[in-house]
């Protein structure tokens, strides 16, 4: 029986980056994952192919250009579901590729197949031949993830009725779509299609969506989806779903909505899939949900030297966070310096158009009783967004009154998952409004928005020192004195 300072079950964001950090610490390191190939969810069923498809559509689609060349344009007239997974296949492999190369360079050891604990120093991996091997450990990360939550009541299949999963493991383009679930993963899902041309429907039971994310993101996120023909039926609980003669889906909702279309995505919340691991036996115990509990700080389970990162422990669940909740667990572990989490990280949603936030939002802000101001910059108002015919997009900060701190950046468009760094930067370092006044951003560039943005604010806010100039929000001159500026007129926020 070998012997390991650290196992790791998983080799998703959490598994990968907690397993790489303890091997830099010199630990002996064993990495089980029961998939054919290293990645976990992340880079098989998840983050990876999601986003792959994404760009694959908007490339494929022509959907960046149809700003100027009108929305009939097309890169490539007929799309089928093999068009989508070429591209995909060859990014998995990318990946694939470069986990085990970083795994081969630090001197991680990977096994594969299931794991279950034996006890809470033992591990029995059940290989894909059918053999048992026994490990030992001091410590264990449990990184195994989530996996789509399927109610008894929905007959899922392999063509019609499908799951997160089984859509992206065979790709094709459907004549209608139904989402069920206005959750990440379905709205992201619910975007790309259309971005195709699909009609599409998404059911939600609640009466809105993506409630973390501030409001006014969501009422212009939702005013671009309505615009483009997607259907949004909040409010609808699915009671039931069948297939017609035709071999249609159609779901029945609780108030009598019947819902009928080629292909219906059920995409209403995932579970930890922690069911196989054996957790009773090492005293690791899981919610009705299949996630596990711990310290936010250390990310140790009930069991101190068992930790559990990444999705398996629920919200936030995004990949970037899930690399330093392992990073953090292999750490504490063995006693490492771990460096204080920042206070604030980005969210991405990789929808089409993207969302990103970081830093709190309006009604928090309301909530909390911070005296406050907001800016706002529309993408079409900037040079950069009329030379890709951005149509639609928009960024809003929000600065504390007192202090001109910024305490939010949202935004919705375009380049949304890149541009949030430099809001997040400001914001982590406690910055100031000032710092998008009195800097030079590229021209033309979307990131002049974050200048466009601070001015917006600067205008509405008391007087306590001398003005800023106030600057055109279409082509800010940074030549422009206080005393002279930019004559051009213009209707937009900035020079109310």
């Amino acid at each position: 029986m070998e012997h390991f300072d650290l196992i790791v079950i998983g080799s998703g964001p959490a598994g990968r980056r907690a397993a790489i950090q303890a091997a830099k610490l010199g630990k002996s390191v064993l990495v089980v994952e029961n998939r054919m190939r290293l990645g976990g969810v992340s880079v098989h069923t998840g983050t990876i192919p999601s986003k792959t498809l994404r760009e694959t559509v908007l490339n494929l689609s022509g959907w960046r250009e149809r700003g100027f060349y009108g929305m009939s344009y097309r890169v490539k007239k007929d799309i089928e579901g093999k068009d989508l997974g070429a591209r995909l296949r060859k990014t998995l492999d990318y990946e694939i590729e470069v986990l085990e190369h970083q795994f081969a360079r630090n001197g991680v050891k990977t096994f594969g197949g299931i794991a279950r604990f034996r006890d809470d120093h033992h591990v029995v991996v059940t290989d894909h031949a059918g053999d048992e091997v026994v490990f030992g450990f001091d410590f264990a990360v449990i990184a195994v993830g989530t996996a789509p939550f399927r109610p008894a009541n929905i007959e899922f299949d392999t063509h019609t009725i499908l799951d997160s999963d089984t859509l992206i493991s065979d790709l094709r383009v459907p004549r209608s779509l139904t989402v069920v679930g206005a959750g990440v993963i379905g709205i992201e899902y619910a975007t790309i299609f259309s971005a195709l041309d699909v009609p599409v429907t998404v059911i939600e039971p609640r009466d809105n969506f993506l409630d973390f994310i501030d409001r006014e993101i969501i009422e212009e996120f939702t005013h671009d989806l309505r615009h483009r023909g997607l259907t949004m039926r909040l409010g609808g609980k699915v009671d039931r779903v069948e297939k017609d003669a035709q071999g249609w889906a159609i779901a029945h909702l609780t108030d009598g909505r019947q819902i009928r279309s080629d292909m219906l995505l059920y995409a209403a919340g995932r579970v930890g899939a922690t069911s196989d691991l054996g957790l009773a036996s090492c005293g690791v115990v899981p919610d009705e949900r299949g996630r596990l509990h711990v310290d936010p700080a250390t990310f140790q389970t009930q069991i101190p030297h068992i930790y559990a990162a990444g999705d398996v422990i629920g919200f936030p669940a995004l990949a970037s966070t899930s690399m330093e909740q392992g990073r953090i667990a292999a750490l504490h572990a063995f006693g490492a310096r771990m460096p204080p989490a920042p206070a604030f990280f980005p969210y991405g949603i990789y929808a089409v158009p993207e969302i990103s936030t970081i830093g709190l939002t309006e009604q928090q802000v309301r909530e909390q009783k911070i005296p406050y101001e907001c800016g706002v910059a529309r993408f079409r108002e900037t040079s950069r967004g009329h030379i890709m015919g951005l149509q639609s997009g928009m960024m809003k900060m929000i600065v504390a009154l007192d202090t001109r701190k910024l305490l939010g950046v949202h935004i919705v468009g375009e380049g949304a998952t890149e541009l949030i760094h430099i809001g997040q930067a400001v914001l982590n370092l406690g910055a100031t409004l000032d710092y998008f006044v009195e800097n030079t951003f590229n021209y033309p560039t979307l990131a002049e928005a974050y200048k466009i943005a601070a001015l917006d604010a600067w205008n509405r806010m008391p007087r306590v020192t001398p003005a800023a100039p106030v600057m055109d929000k279409a082509t800010p001159t940074p030549d422009a004195s206080p005393e002279t500026p930019d004559p051009v007129s213009s209707s937009s926020r900035a020079e109310e």
